[in-house]
């Protein structure tokens, strides 16, 4: 009876080590999933008075002028979708490029004492990243629904439709791009290995502060480029593919800093072209 005990319990330790092996795969697969639900979410529109590839055939390439569609009026139900959706679309952007930070901290849990649960550790530390993306949507639905009141953003393509406007928001964060908030934060979430190490907190609460904590830094690195939508228009998909693209590549190839003063530049000229255009 002890011996057949012992093998039930050789049996399960088994199976859990066998689990905890294939946590950063689990974990992994999460992100695919999050990632692709929240792309198709995003492209639908869900609750949108136009789905995004409708929007992004109507937009022009900065601050699309066109308005084929009626106004939407604003009510806290609508409100409320707008935040979701801003939520969900930083959801698809953003998460790709934390999938190195959030892998390693789940490989580093894994051989920890708590190796069996690093695929929970994992997950909350994914949610508290996404929480301070959602404090981030919570201000960018604030912000369109003012621009809407006063008159500044088409309420129907939710782009800008001043080029003053277009041009100060291009100027301020090409601006952004030389500030030391940017460049301290851009260092953390360009090296996974150094935040962890700094960072670390135990247990599960630990896990969710840490992952607020590496989503604090990426907002703050990231914050001024996805004002950029406002620009090009919040669902055009060209827009929102691009800045994924952009925001992976500043965080993670060799030349990423280098790559940040080049975007910099290009909106300083962008956002000058459209001031003098809007004094003309």
């Amino acid at each position: 009876m002890s011996q057949s005990h012992t093998n039930d319990n050789s049996a399960k330790a088994s199976l859990a080590e066998r689990i905890a092996r294939k946590d950063q795969l689990i974990v992994l697969g999460a992100v695919g999933v999050v990632v692709a639900m929240s792309g198709i979410y995003t492209v639908a529109g869900v609750g949108m008075n136009m789905s995004a590839l409708e929007m992004t055939r109507m937009a022009a390439p900065f601050g699309g002028r066109m308005n084929m569609s009626p106004e939407v009026t604003w009510t806290l139900s609508y409100g409320t979708l707008v935040g979701l959706m801003w939520w969900i679309m930083m959801i698809a952007m953003m998460t790709p490029s934390a999938a190195p930070t959030l892998l390693l901290f789940t490989a580093l849990k894994r051989h920890g004492k708590d190796r069996t649960r690093a695929s929970s550790y994992g997950a909350l530390f994914l949610v508290g990243y996404l929480l301070m993306w959602a404090l981030f949507a919570i201000a960018a639905a604030f912000l369109q629904w003012l621009l809407e009141t006063i008159g500044l953003i088409s309420g129907s393509l939710m782009t800008i439709s001043s080029k003053a406007l277009t041009g100060s928001v291009l100027l301020g964060v090409g601006l952004y791009q030389f500030s030391n908030l940017k460049n301290a934060c851009l260092k953390h979430c360009r090296s996974p290995a150094s935040f962890l190490s700094e960072h670390n907190r135990p247990g599960f609460s630990g896990a969710l502060r840490m992952g607020a904590h590496h989503g604090g830094f990426c907002l703050g690195c990231c914050w001024a480029l996805m004002a950029l939508l406002f620009v090009g228009g919040i669902m055009n998909l060209f827009w929102i593919t691009g800045l994924a693209i952009y925001v992976i590549a500043e965080k993670y190839v060799p030349n990423g800093v280098l790559l940040s003063r080049i975007a910099g530049v290009s909106c300083i000229l962008a956002g000058g072209f459209y001031v003098l255009q809007s004094a003309v």
